[in-house]
């Protein structure tokens, strides 16, 4: 499905924040955008997690400036000798950058909540679809420093932690096979996270009522 016409407006704005810099709710001006690994606070979490389900293959979704082969990841090693990957593809929109195949393993880190509210059904069920195992999304559920272009605040959909796990639910259904880690941040550095779950698991649970 294509982007609604907010979307395609939305990631125009996006595009020019990644090359001219943003203003903040502070008043000041950042010139480096959207360069963070933001992967990295998580790698300690995510590395037993990819060696329990094989992932030999990465698809980060919306990764920024993300460089998978730069040393300093952890130590000397890149963020690609960590993880153990055979192969890293990338897609970033704002940059032009579009690598979109299926891998092992996607992982998406402060995406969605820019993404237009109309949008993420469609959005989440792509990240699935590119999912062979494994599904990791962190998502922001506070508002942003940064400010879009045109003054309103980068982050277009901010929703509390058990919205963004109902969506999840609801698409996951489809893709029974496909394990999910939702981690829901409530501030800077402050997660909530969700058991990695599957719909698979909830069909094969002998009972009818689910905690998870």
């Amino acid at each position: 499905m294509p982007p609604s016409a907010k979307q395609a407006r939305l990631l125009k704005l996006y595009a020019e924040m990644a090359r001219e810099g943003y203003a903040t709710t502070e008043g000041s001006h950042i010139d480096d955008a959207f360069n963070d690994m933001e992967i990295r606070a998580f790698r300690d979490h995510l590395l037993p997690l990819f060696r329990r389900f094989g992932v030999a293959s990465l698809l980060d979704y919306g990764c920024g400036g993300s460089d998978y082969d730069r040393p300093g990841f952890a130590g000397e090693q890149t963020a690609r000798e960590f993880f153990g990957l055979d192969r890293v593809h990338r897609f970033e929109p704002a940059r032009g950058l579009d690598q979109r195949q299926p891998a092992d393993a996607v992982v998406c880190f402060d995406v969605l909540e820019h993404v237009f509210v109309a949008d993420l059904p469609a959005t989440v069920r792509e990240l699935f679809s590119l999912a062979g195992r494994l599904l990791v999304v962190n998502v922001a559920c506070y508002p942003a420093r940064a400010l879009l272009p045109n003054g309103e605040n980068a982050h277009v959909t901010v929703r509390p932690p058990h919205w963004w796990k109902g969506l999840f639910d609801a698409i996951a259904v489809e893709f029974p096979g496909v394990a999910v880690l939702l981690l829901c941040s409530t501030g800077w550095r402050q997660v909530q996270g969700f058991e990695l779950w599957s719909a698979q698991g909830w069909l094969d649970h002998p009972d009818f009522v689910i905690a998870n």
